[in-house]
């Protein structure tokens, strides 16, 4: 079936099924015309002590549209827009190959689990669990539940720490650089979702890649891997 983003905005999204081990409120759906999404409506998120309430669906968006800026395609299609239980984050839903061993996978020194570390350290994500590795039928890598996310400061919590104090290669510093670059355009996209201290901070963290010339090491300030981290 031939989708566009057009259809995902627009169309009926009816729900089906509950993910029962998801932390916030988390729906399987379909929308007409468009096929099957993850929904997460703002109304069901989990209170959060270091995030502001009713924000994580908004990162969620940032972090989709950060990542096609870069054109990094790393994330699902995400949108913001109204749904049975009220305005939500919606998602295209990814069939991933179930006969992959996840975590081994993620302990792995393939080449997209580097893209995907060196964006998690730009976007300080705070839980990359190896059940948010999607790798679909034709080995593709995409990463999914982005809801603490741009927090202003570093929380950067992930099982990606193999590539850890690697030297940045060429390619990855021109990503940075062109990043800071397209401050004005990025930040004119990110500011409905995030407020200014948080892309602030966005800017700041490439910065520091680029002057530290090596991906993230783990911090002795916080826990550095999420728990559970599957």
């Amino acid at each position: 079936m031939k989708v566009s983003s057009d259809e995902m905005k627009i169309g009926e999204l009816k729900v089906t099924h509950r993910l029962v081990d998801a932390s916030n409120a988390t729906l399987l759906g379909e929308i007409e015309g468009y096929g099957k999404v993850i929904y997460k409506p703002v109304a069901g998120e989990r209170p959060l002590w270091d995030f502001s309430e009713g924000t994580l669906a908004d990162r969620e968006v940032a972090t989709y549209l950060f990542n096609v800026h870069l054109g990094m395609n790393l994330v699902p299609e995400t949108i913001l827009r109204d749904g049975p239980f009220g305005v939500g984050m919606v998602q295209r839903w990814i069939e991933i190959d179930v006969n992959l061993d996840f975590i081994e996978f993620g302990q792995s020194e393939d080449p997209q689990l580097r893209q995907l570390a060196l964006f998690d350290a730009m976007i300080n994500n705070t839980d990359r669990k190896f059940g948010h590795l999607l790798v679909d039928m034709q080995g593709r890598l995409l990463g999914c539940d982005h809801g603490v996310t741009f927090h202003k400061d570093d929380k950067l919590r992930t099982v990606l720490w193999q590539f850890s104090g690697l030297h940045l290669t060429e390619s990855e510093r021109a990503l940075l650089r062109k990043t800071i670059d397209d401050r004005d355009e990025i930040t004119g996209i990110l500011k409905t979702h995030l407020v200014e201290v948080e892309i602030e901070a966005l800017f700041h963290r490439i910065s520091r890649l680029l002057e530290q010339d090596c991906l993230p090491i783990p911090s002795e300030e916080w826990p550095a891997v999420p728990w559970p981290p599957v």
